[in-house]
């Protein structure tokens, strides 16, 4: 398969996992996860109709930004506080804000930029390995975030475990089920503004588990990528 058939391929199947569970076809994002590839591939990318990237790395991010400022530009890794002005308005969500230090950082280089930062709070659902917020610290990292002039929060990111499809299904519904909870928190507290819409999860192996439980955008590195994925 090409790229452009392997891209059309996930967004057909996105499509229709949609459909499968009474959501409008078009109700998922599909971010392609370009971390992997060079500028030739996105540029490939952008002519099969890919128009949103995800990469992991600032410097990576800050290049394939710079040649291609008018595709939206996903910053979906670790965040290190030194290199976040790299990110910082080349990103037009950031994915995996979790700490509240790196919220602080985020909004003074917003601020010198006169811009709004859109990010979304990466959750841990309890694997040791892996970076996010604790459920539990959730509501007191929204409601700091809430009190930032430049720092928007949009939703929430999290990640499965791999392999098992069941366990991944359940941490979906874990996180969409934590959104709704903390959007009710925030409204008892008069934070009614915040809007917490978008759910990132899901990626090539387990985004057809994502979607029923209310995935906004899932990110596909693999499926669209890689000529050996099955």
């Amino acid at each position: 398969m090409t790229l452009k058939e392997r891209y059309e391929r996930i967004a057909a199947e996105v499509g229709d996992a949609c459909e499968a569970c009474g959501r409008p076809r078009d109700a998922v994002r599909v971010i392609g996860v370009s971390k992997t590839v060079d500028v030739d591939a996105v540029e490939e990318a952008i002519a099969a109709g890919v128009h949103d990237f995800g990469e992991n790395r600032p410097a990576e991010l800050a290049r394939k930004h710079d040649a291609f400022p008018h595709e939206r530009w996903h910053f979906i890794g670790n965040i290190q506080s030194r290199q976040l002005n790299m990110v910082v308005g080349r990103a037009c969500l950031i994915h995996s804000l979790c700490q509240v230090s790196h919220a602080d950082r985020i909004e003074r280089l917003a601020a010198e930029a006169g811009i709004v930062q859109d990010v979304l709070i990466e959750v841990n659902d309890g694997e040791e390995n892996k970076q996010g917020l604790a459920p539990a610290d959730l509501l007191a990292m929204l409601e700091h975030c809430a009190g930032l002039a430049h720092v928007r929060v949009r939703g929430l990111m999290t990640m499965a475990p791999q392999g098992d499809m069941a366990k991944a299904s359940a941490t979906f519904e874990r996180l969409a089920k934590l959104r709704d909870e903390m959007g009710a928190a925030l409204a008892e507290r008069g934070m009614q503004d915040v809007d917490l819409h978008e759910l990132s999860m899901g990626m090539s192996d387990d985004y057809r588990e994502a979607i029923p439980q209310g995935a906004t955008m899932v990110r596909i590195g693999r499926a669209i990528f890689s000529e050996n994925y099955a």
